[in-house]
């Protein structure tokens, strides 16, 4: 069977990597980087389905209000094309060769700038991306900020995600095809009015939890077989309005992969988010980013990660033609605790129980 294509990477690519297969994960294959997010989310949508059962039966004589006579069949239009008037005036970009981490399959563990009992963040970086999702009612974001760090929000803009808080928003005409290598996702039809409100939505979030920006993902759908007809047009329709959106929110938004619309979308758009372009000789092509004084976070899955990547991995995927003003970080797969950088510089950061048996849910304490 074939591999299945990463994320931002179309299944016809045929690039040939900088570092051969002894040296890396098997070319082409799917970072799991929500997989493990699924038992999380399981955990934290019963609680929710406790509370709104008590809502809704303290509430029944209030009544509930409907979207209305919204047509939601109708596929959204592209956003306009003026600048965005943001609440504050101003919105995060984050400097060329910002050192960051990011972990998407846990919670979270950091102390306050007054926990002076609790130790030391690992590593020290300015930047953090996280899985938004689980981070809602933490202290995480506010800690961070307590520490003069970023907290980036990841999620997921372009697939549906059966586990996720929100994913009964979606209807049936929202949904294309399976995702190839993810047998519980569809892709979604980003021109929809109905799928950009559920989007909205998320960036609301985002903005309620104080994040300094996101990270949607799966925005490129066109390169991939979706069963929805979409195009690269539609992708940069969609970048383009969340990217407004975000703005208007205060929030800064990086463009995950999609190399091929990075001049359409650039304008709109505080860094990029890039996986495996080192493995796949296309470094060259997000060096627009740093060209226009804005940052490339940069993963690499290496052979080994994590724990024990050989020096020569990774000084070729370090070293990458085109990468050497990019934020790059060697991880594993999960994208978990553990992270390498290029100065050989490795860390593991502390995060929090989540498992059942003690009665933790991932918040935070007070």
């Amino acid at each position: 069977m074939a591999d299945t294509p990463k994320s931002g990477q179309s299944e016809e690519h045929q690039a040939k990597p900088v570092v051969d297969e002894a040296g890396l994960k098997s070319a082409g294959t799917t970072p799991p980087r929500r997989r493990s997010r699924k038992i999380l989310y399981i955990a934290i949508a019963a609680a929710v389905v406790v509370v709104l059962g008590l809502a809704l039966g303290l509430g029944l004589g209030l009544g509930l209000k409907d979207h209305g006579g919204r047509d939601e069949n109708e596929p959204s239009t592209p956003s306009p094309s003026e600048p965005p008037v943001t609440p504050n005036g101003t919105v995060w970009q984050p400097p060329v060769g910002a050192k960051w981490q990011i972990i998407l399959n846990s919670v979270l563990d950091v102390p306050s700038a007054n926990a002076k009992t609790s130790p030391a963040l690992s590593p020290d970086v300015p930047v953090w991306d996280f899985d938004m999702f689980l981070h809602r009612n933490t202290t995480v974001i506010a800690n961070l900020h307590s520490l003069g760090k970023r907290a980036i929000c990841y999620f997921s803009a372009g697939s549906y995600e059966p586990y996720t808080p929100d994913n009964t928003s979606f209807v049936a005409a929202d949904l294309g095809k399976t995702m190839d290598g993810w047998p519980d996702e569809k892709w979604l039809d980003i021109r929809r009015t109905s799928v950009r409100n559920i989007m909205l939505k998320r960036l609301d979030i985002a903005a309620a939890m104080k994040c300094d920006a996101v990270d949607p993902d799966n925005v490129d759908g066109y390169q991939n077989a979706n069963g929805l007809g979409l195009t690269k047009q539609d992708t940069i329709d969609f970048v383009r309005f969340l990217g407004k959106e975000a703005s208007k929110r205060g929030l800064a938004m990086g463009l995950k992969n999609a190399g091929e619309v990075i001049e359409d979308v650039l304008d709109v758009v505080q860094f990029s988010v890039n996986e495996q372009c080192a493995q796949y000789n296309e470094c060259d092509t997000f060096e627009k980013f740093t060209a226009a004084g804005k940052p490339v976070f940069h993963i690499e899955y290496p052979s080994g990660a994590p724990k024990s990547v050989k020096t020569q991995d990774s000084r070729k995927l370090c070293g990458a033609t085109g990468a050497d003003k990019f934020s790059t970080v060697l991880k594993g797969m999960d994208l978990d605790a553990w992270v390498e950088y290029c100065d050989g510089n490795v860390a593991e950061t502390k995060v929090a129980n989540t498992s059942s048996d003690d009665g933790d849910d991932g918040s935070d304490d007070e």
